[in-house]
């Protein structure tokens, strides 16, 4: 991305087996372009849980700032969904979705490999002290620490109504590696230092990314 937003928007949803490759058609060659095209959104990064039980992904946009959340060119496109849109919202499960700032950032680029740990308000001041460990692990390429701004995440909106199990949460850490041993290294930091956060936690592998000027350049 060639400008480097402070805001973010992640989202974490469920669709069963027969439903994926719908989903990700609609992900891959709809839904992320709608959005990305919206201003202040930068690009996004789609994850898929590393599980052969469970279709789980995680999605990762990168805003100008956190206000982009409660634009009025974003809470347009909530309320005005496509067809595709109002097809797929309704089989969303476990939809957790929240937008804000990344207060802390310690990166030289991104990998292939995340961990994504929801963190609450009590944990922050251990998840900021604990950071730059888990960021000087051998082969972690990024962690960040992302706070949710509910004010603007809560807006009821048409999308939110045809969603279920619709929620938030209050802060994110994310941590991406070059391979598994350097995330159990990190995951090992938070399990003894911030209150156990690291343990339980499901491992995603990227899967899909589209930049903002990816768009420009195809209009070009």
């Amino acid at each position: 991305m060639s400008v480097k937003g402070s805001g973010f928007l992640a989202i974490w949803s469920d669709v069963l087996p027969d439903q994926e490759t719908d989903y990700l058609h609609w992900l891959t060659r709809e839904h992320a372009a709608e959005r990305v095209g919206i201003p202040g959104f930068l690009g996004v990064r789609i994850f898929r849980a590393r599980s052969p039980s469970l279709c789980r992904y995680f999605i990762l946009y990168r805003l100008l700032d956190a206000a982009v959340v409660g634009s009025a060119p974003y809470l347009e496109r909530l309320n005005a969904p496509t067809p595709w849109s109002q097809r797929i919202m309704p089989i969303l499960q476990n939809f957790v979705r929240g937008g804000g700032t990344i207060t802390m950032e310690q990166s030289t680029g991104n990998g292939a490999m995340i961990v994504p740990v929801i963190c609450g308000a009590a944990d922050l001041e251990s998840v900021r002290t604990v950071l730059p460990a888990v960021r000087a692990c051998d082969r972690i390429v990024s962690a960040r620490l992302l706070e949710v701004e509910q004010g603007d995440t809560l807006i009821a909106t048409k999308e939110k109504s045809i969603r279920r199990d619709d929620r938030s949460f209050e802060a994110l850490l994310v941590v991406e590696a070059l391979d598994d041993a350097s995330l159990d290294a990190a995951l090992g930091i938070l399990n003894g230092v911030a209150g156990g956060l690291g343990a339980d936690t499901l491992r995603f592998d990227q899967i899909f990314a589209l930049d903002y000027v990816d768009l420009t350049t195809e209009a070009a």
